[in-house]
């Protein structure tokens, strides 16, 4: 096979490398393993399957096999990737025929990540589910059914699904009660999505607010609409282990409830897990290629480690923040595929003939400007509670922006989204950090009920330029009554920040 660009996962990152090599290089092998039968599909929308606004898991995916292999890419699904031989340039791989040895010029992987279960005890118990991957939000789903009901054809993806999962947890008897383990942005997405099932909601947050990234002044609305539809909120709460109705933690039992460390019990019939995400490094281990400190694959800006010919993106590798310079892990979807882009245009425009380019990169034969950046990133998030939309951006933690040599100075302030005269107008929360000394915006977050989320965008555009405080403040943002006062409230809390600067 002459010069194949091999890529190992195929989701996100590695599909959009893979299509994008093959369209800037139809000439080239594109050959893309994935160890599962699921493929390029929206991780981000599970919550809103569970919930039922999304149909089934079909409408989730972006391409079907077929799709991709139009595209001229050589995908092999159900091909796990066991091993990576940086000197030969070939992964060892096992597949439904055997295992076999793939040769690479160039290599991305592409792996993802995994969702983080321990150290709580019982994880393995039915109805004790992570919400990573969509074989378990077809399991949760199945399980909120009635157990007569057509739990397949319900779920959908009946091509790639689990359908032995899905038949037995849709076997179970349906929950009452669910214990959610975690109040980052997958906890409080599932706390409104077990709401709409009529479900007794509780959420344990071991930290004193739920998406601790956000800020309290964020925070604490979310919290205040969670309860305002029922969701129990147990904060400053660690949960040690699910149990079964025996009381043990291991076996096959169901979950039947839950101890934490301080005493706190609960009975439930369904617990979720939503603790965080780890970055699958595993088939780096015995290779040459650096972690980060993060635990994620370093790369460059242009995806590359510091083995020739081998790359990394999405949810497994690091990227560059817009605030600090430094390399951080941050795994969202628009960070996956970006990076993938970025990869496969540099990988299309790499001549192995032509040597090493001689700048001590490791790139090959692929000149400097014609290398593809993989970009920064802030961190810049979104998500809702219920009609409660939130919004952030860069730092706003003041003790991580003083860890990076800041002097951070924060405010908040709460105004009106539209003229207060224009129905429909309603309070939303700005939080806005910037540096003491250079007067350069660090971070915002944002909360409301009135499109607030997507007003964060002018705060990330901001963090990528390294726009001082008043050179926000003075932005032309677009007024008119029924979209924004005439100081939209990023501005005011500008005006208001730069006061205290």
């Amino acid at each position: 096979m002459p010069d194949p660009f091999v890529v190992v996962g195929g989701d996100a990152a590695g599909l959009s490398a893979a299509s994008k090599a093959k369209r800037e290089a139809p000439e080239r092998d594109v050959v893309v393993f994935e160890k599962g039968r699921w493929i390029s599909y929206a991780h981000c929308g599970t919550p809103y399957f569970v919930e039922g606004v999304v149909e089934t898991l079909d409408d989730l995916l972006s391409l079907s096999p077929d799709e991709v292999e139009e595209r001229g890419v050589d995908l092999r699904r159900e091909h796990e990737v066991t091993g990576v031989n940086t000197d030969a340039r070939t992964v060892g791989v096992d597949g439904p025929d055997g295992q076999f040895e793939q040769p690479y010029s160039d290599l991305l992987v592409a792996t993802g990540a995994h969702a983080v279960t321990s150290p709580i005890e019982g994880h393995e118990l039915d109805a004790a589910l992570p919400m990573h991957g969509l074989d378990n939000a077809a399991a949760t789903r199945a399980l909120l059914m009635d157990p007569d009901a057509d739990h397949l054809a319900a779920v959908g993806g009946e091509e790639y699904v689990d359908r032995e999962r899905v038949e037995r947890c849709g076997a179970l008897e349906p929950p009452e009660t669910v214990a959610i383990v975690g109040g980052g942005y997958v906890g409080v997405e599932m706390a409104e999505a077990f709401s709409a099932h009529d479900l007794d909601v509780h959420l344990f947050q071991r930290p004193s607010h739920v998406l601790e990234s956000f800020g309290d002044p964020i925070a604490e609305r979310v919290e205040e609409t969670l309860r305002d539809h029922g969701v129990t909120l147990h904060l400053d709460t660690e949960v040690a282990r699910l149990v079964d109705d025996t009381g043990a933690s291991t076996g096959d039992g169901r979950v039947a409830g839950l101890e934490c460390a301080g005493g706190t019990t609960l009975e439930c019939e369904l617990a979720l897990v939503g603790i965080g995400v780890r970055p699958n490094t595993h088939l780096l281990e015995d290779t040459p290629v650096a972690l980060g400190e993060s635990g994620a694959v370093a790369v460059d800006d242009f995806g590359a480690t510091n083995v020739d010919g081998v790359y990394a993106a999405g949810d497994c590798a690091e990227m560059t923040h817009a605030v600090t310079g430094e390399s951080t892990w941050v795994p969202l979807g628009l960070t996956a595929n970006r990076a993938g882009r970025a990869v496969g245009t540099t990988v299309a425009r790499t001549d192995h003939d032509a040597g090493d380019n001689g700048d001590g990169s490791g790139h090959g034969g692929v000149s400097p400007a014609d290398r593809e950046p993989v970009g920064s990133i802030a961190g810049t998030a979104v998500t809702k509670a219920f009609d409660m939309e939130v919004g952030r951006s860069g730092i706003t933690d003041l003790d991580e922006a003083r860890s990076y040599g800041f002097d951070p100075v924060k405010e908040t302030i709460t105004t009106r989204s539209r003229s207060g005269y224009y129905p429909g107008a309603a309070e939303t929360t700005v939080t806005l950090v910037a540096d003491r000394d250079s007067e350069r915006l660090l971070g915002g977050a944002i909360a409301g009920t009135d499109r607030a989320a997507v007003r964060i965008d002018t705060v990330a555009t901001a963090l990528e330029a390294e726009t001082t405080v008043g050179d926000l403040e003075r932005t032309d943002l677009a007024y008119a009554p029924p979209f924004s006062p005439v100081w939209d409230p990023i501005l005011t809390a500008a005006k208001v920040l730069r006061g205290s600067l």
